[in-house]
């Protein structure tokens, strides 16, 4: 698969085959995509919790804040939830400046997922607090991302932007979920 079309499948999925398990083996090898890719001045401070245990997943789901511009929406229901999540962590003792690395290795793993027949979710909105209180972090930690695995169970087709500008994420009555996407032309400032 060609990386354009990598990126075409890797959408936000939000809504999962909860019963389909995402195994360790498949999660390490995602955390080794993100492990080999850029770090920002090369800190490589990111640390990553891996879970796949259906009693800790139940323990994360809470904690996340799903689709904030669909506030309706309260987040998948039970047997939509994840199928696995990796936590990513800034190691403070590492490095001071956490801005990219997690979000570069974020992408990472979502890319190798889709490779995998897989789907997933970026979220960062969440307590810091009551996840590290979670989790049971030494100090040294501060999470930063939660990535939400496992097998998509969602539609997720992408709209151009209307004339409106309005990017808002949206679900029609038959669930699937349309993502208005700027045109090309609209990005591009010029040529110099």
């Amino acid at each position: 698969m060609d990386v354009r079309e990598l990126i075409l499948q890797n959408r936000s999925f939000r809504r999962f085959h909860q019963d389909v398990p995402v195994d360790m083996q498949t999660l390490r090898e995602l955390v080794d995509l993100a492990r080999i890719s850029q770090s920002p001045w090369n800190q490589q401070a990111v640390k990553f919790l891996l879970c796949n245990r259906p009693e800790k997943n139940a323990d994360i789901f809470p904690l996340l804040h799903w689709a904030s511009r669909m506030p309706e929406w309260g987040g998948p229901v039970e047997g939509e939830r994840p199928a696995a999540y990796i936590i990513v962590v800034a190691d403070k003792q590492l490095g001071k400046i956490f801005n990219y690395d997690h979000v570069v290795a974020g992408m990472s793993i979502l890319l190798g997922a889709v490779e995998r027949g897989l789907g997933g979710c970026l979220v960062g909105a969440f307590s810091k607090k009551s996840m590290h209180a979670m989790l049971k972090l030494d100090e040294r930690y501060e999470p930063l991302l939660a990535i939400a695995l496992g097998k998509p169970n969602e539609t997720i087709v992408l709209d151009p932007v209307g004339p409106d500008g309005n990017t808002a994420y949206w679900n029609d009555e038959r669930g699937v979920h349309h993502v208005p996407k700027r045109a090309l032309e609209d990005l591009i400032l010029g040529e110099l």
